[in-house]
């Protein structure tokens, strides 16, 4: 055991929580109306109680278990086998297996930015919770665990190369918001703004922060290659908020505050894959691009194919990780045949299982609530609450 790695990635591991709580809670709450805010914070927080109980359960096993070509096994169910002297390169296993979990939190967290204010939350814990174990575990084990994606497999001697996770949380969980919408259908009435877009600010100042662990985490040693994971996200975050707000001015007269901080999440998904191979300069241009590439996709989605992913999930996850994925090969820093043929294998699947897995859901728990439910607002008719007390 290393003792600095240790302590890093400790620290790493309490920094990729704090993206889900309170970090995207905040954030996509804000981007609701009033009425909706406390169901988004209740799905986000239920998602966390949830997927670290079945990482516990099977989940890390599955991702992490075995050196099997498709996944790792049952034999570490439960930490079967795990104890204090257990290591995972220079880390205590707990410590690691911690590290993975807060990345099983947030992947199905992400989604729910695509079905807010219309969708029944029994769906949305059933639903989340069978995707971590039979979508994202397994994606984890083809490309981090040594599966068949990984160095020496499908792609030969190099492998795809993807440090944070711009293909095993961005791709898979873009595309599954996607499905997913498409499935609900649009809500009833959306013309409403965000209704506190102080709660957005806040809440992507808090996933930058965050993102520092999410990305120089992944290193999992406290070495150059972290502080280099931190320095080119930080550029590329900072380019990318600046580019959004410049096109935004261009197209519409006015750069917003929370176009500006959905740049700052776009240049922030779109080096996550790649935080671990390129330089400051490159991530200056990945950033500069996925600022005007991420919001251009929103228009398409939005606008062009009129799919209601509420908060923009594909637009700015599911593009920024797909962009970031590709722009390793195209800076030379991986192999185009890796890259590209292991964005579709797992999008593929990704598409495959997410299809299933919401008809499958559907026949046990409503997908959707009733129209006099989402007109009341999830807080009271789902939840009981209220968010806010307009008497007082």
């Amino acid at each position: 055991m290393n003792g600095a790695d240790t302590a890093w990635i400790l620290v790493a591991t309490a920094l990729v929580l704090f993206m889900t709580l309170p970090g995207l809670a905040l954030f996509y709450g804000g981007l609701v109306r009033a009425r909706n805010v406390l169901s988004v914070f209740m799905q986000c927080y239920a998602i966390a109680c949830l997927m670290s109980v079945l990482w516990l359960v099977v989940g890390y096993s599955v991702a992490f278990g075995g050196d099997g070509a498709y996944w790792g096994g049952l034999g570490k169910a439960f930490l079967t086998g795990v104890t204090d002297d257990s290591l995972t390169g220079t880390l205590p296993e707990y410590l690691f297996f911690a590290f993975q979990m807060t990345f099983a939190i947030i992947t199905p967290a992400l989604i729910v930015g695509a079905y807010v204010e219309r969708i029944g939350f029994g769906f949305v814990l059933l639903f989340s919770g069978l995707w971590m174990v039979l979508c994202y575990a397994p994606v984890v084990h083809w490309i981090w665990g040594g599966g068949f994606l990984a160095d020496g497999g499908l792609f030969g001697a190099v492998g795809v190369r993807d440090f944070a996770g711009g293909i095993v949380v961005h791709e898979t969980a873009g595309l599954a918001a996607l499905i997913v919408a498409v499935f609900l259908g649009p809500r009833r009435n959306h013309s409403t703004p965000p209704h506190a877009p102080g709660f957005v600010f806040i809440g992507a100042a808090m996933l930058w922060v965050g993102w520092f662990g999410f990305n120089g985490g992944s290193q999992l040693a406290a070495d150059g290659g972290a502080a280099k994971a931190m320095l080119v996200t930080h550029i590329s975050a900072a380019t990318a908020s600046l580019t959004w707000a410049l096109w935004e001015k261009i197209k519409y007269g006015t750069p917003s505050l929370v176009g500006i901080v959905t740049g700052t999440i776009a240049g922030l998904a779109s080096i996550t894959p790649a935080s671990g191979f390129v330089g400051p300069v490159e991530a200056l241009m990945i950033g500069a691009v996925a600022g005007i590439l991420c919001q251009e996709a929103v228009n398409l989605i939005r606008n062009k194919l009129k799919i209601d992913d509420t908060l923009d999930v594909f637009a700015v996850h599911g593009v920024g990780g797909i962009f970031g994925t590709i722009m390793i090969a195209a800076l030379g820093h991986g192999s185009w045949a890796a890259q590209l043929g292991g964005l579709a294998v797992v999008g593929a699947f990704t598409v495959v299982v997410t299809v299933a897995l919401v008809k499958l859901v559907a026949l046990i728990t409503p997908l959707r609530v009733d129209a006099e439910a989402e007109s009341n607002g999830l807080d009271l008719s789902v939840h009981g609450e209220r968010a806010y007390d307009m008497a007082s």
